[in-house]
């Protein structure tokens, strides 16, 4: 598993090749053993390609193009608006992208109580684990994948296209990858850990 870990990277170019139904099922089944808060297992994972993965990608643009004018979501992250154009074209070239749903929380643009707060924190960082066990699973089945975050600046197109009520957390691109980029730097362990 470490050797998945170290070759892990994000993929921003893709070959056009179809992936197996079983590598997506094998991806998919390995986010579910991924530890959860209090065993909610709060998951729910929606495969688009062909045809609908080219609807949802149109809804991206859609969505982002309204950001643009709007503003109405993320007024402070303008200026991160071009990055999110970029990953549409990544999502166009992607050949599979698989929507991750919180089925325990709604829309994150409004406030809810502590508690609240508390649960959707450990969903979501149960939700991470889940990702990141699809991720390394696809490393290891030769593919490449980008976790996406730039749904938030189409989220109400995108959640209204998926048709759910539940919380988007994030898009995973996959696809047998047409780039080779280098290890990227981390910070040195001496900064990040603390022993006491």
């Amino acid at each position: 598993m470490i050797q998945e870990i170290e070759n892990r990277r994000s993929i921003r170019k893709y070959k056009a090749d179809k992936i197996n139904k079983k590598l997506i099922e094998d991806m998919i089944y390995s986010a579910t053993l991924a530890p959860s808060a209090k065993n909610r297992q709060p998951w729910k994972f929606i495969v688009y390609q062909g045809k609908e993965k080219e609807k949802l990608v149109d809804v991206m643009r859609q969505g982002i193009n309204s950001e643009k004018i709007t503003h109405a979501l993320m007024k402070e992250w303008a200026f991160a608006i071009p990055d999110a154009e970029n990953t549409v074209r990544i999502m166009e070239e992607a050949p599979c992208l698989i929507a991750v749903l919180n089925t325990n929380q709604k829309t994150p643009f409004e406030g809810i109580e502590n508690e609240k707060r508390i649960v959707e924190i450990c969903d979501s960082l149960s939700i991470g684990a889940a990702i990141e066990n699809m991720i390394l699973t696809a490393t290891e089945h030769g593919l490449g994948t980008l976790w996406i975050a730039n749904t938030c600046f189409a989220y109400k197109e995108l959640v209204d296209f998926i048709k759910t009520d539940n919380q988007l957390t994030g898009i995973v691109a996959v696809g047998f990858a047409n780039e080779a980029p280098a290890k990227r730097p981390r910070k040195p362990f001496t900064d990040i850990v603390e022993y006491r």
